[in-house]
């Protein structure tokens, strides 16, 4: 039976793991660039591609947890799909790609390539399988005013950002023109 869950849960998760993705990016370029690099079009720290992602990942696939590889592979072929309309949408609006595979193998128009799908493959697979239900636990802990609350100031920062991005977005360092 499909449990209903409240538009807090979501929107929460759609924080947690948007922040999760710009910290991953984050330390990705500390790594190999060793500098920090605020990716992405906003300018809080949160990429919503991650956590647009995350929750589709979360509705269609929540089903299939006890099939990993089923998981694996869908999660490979959804995200593929999303960071591709993504990159395509974001240049056609500003004229600028925040990403370029074009030095990858197997990419397609330098907006996907193998590795990248494989990587979300394996963070799709461990979000359904693993992470969903330790935040279902986390998300029962939390007193329902305070994750209101939470909620509402969350989106209204991330309002308040896109606004202004949607005339001044994130085209500092590392982003590909």
């Amino acid at each position: 039976m499909k449990k209903k869950r409240d538009f807090d849960y979501y929107v929460l998760l759609f924080f947690c793991l948007a922040f999760t993705g710009w910290l991953w990016e984050v330390l990705l370029f500390w790594l190999t660039d060793h500098a920090f690099i605020n990716r992405g079009v906003y300018r809080g720290p949160y990429l919503p591609i991650y956590g647009v992602g995350g929750v589709l990942l979360c509705f269609l696939l929540r089903r299939y947890r006890r099939r990993p590889f089923l998981v694996f592979v869908l999660s490979m072929a959804v995200c593929s799909v999303l960071e591709y309309l993504t990159s395509y949408l974001l240049e056609v609006r500003w004229g600028i790609r925040w990403w370029d595979y074009s030095g990858h193998a197997l990419h397609v128009n330098g907006r996907i390539c193998l590795a990248g799908s494989v990587v979300f493959g394996l963070g799709g697979t461990a979000l359904v399988c693993l992470l969903l239900p330790a935040y279902d636990r986390l998300y029962g802990k939390l007193p329902g005013k305070w994750r209101i609350a939470l909620s509402i100031v969350l989106l209204l920062l991330f309002v308040a950002d896109a606004t202004y991005c949607t005339m001044f977005p994130n085209t500092g360092q590392g982003i590909t023109f």
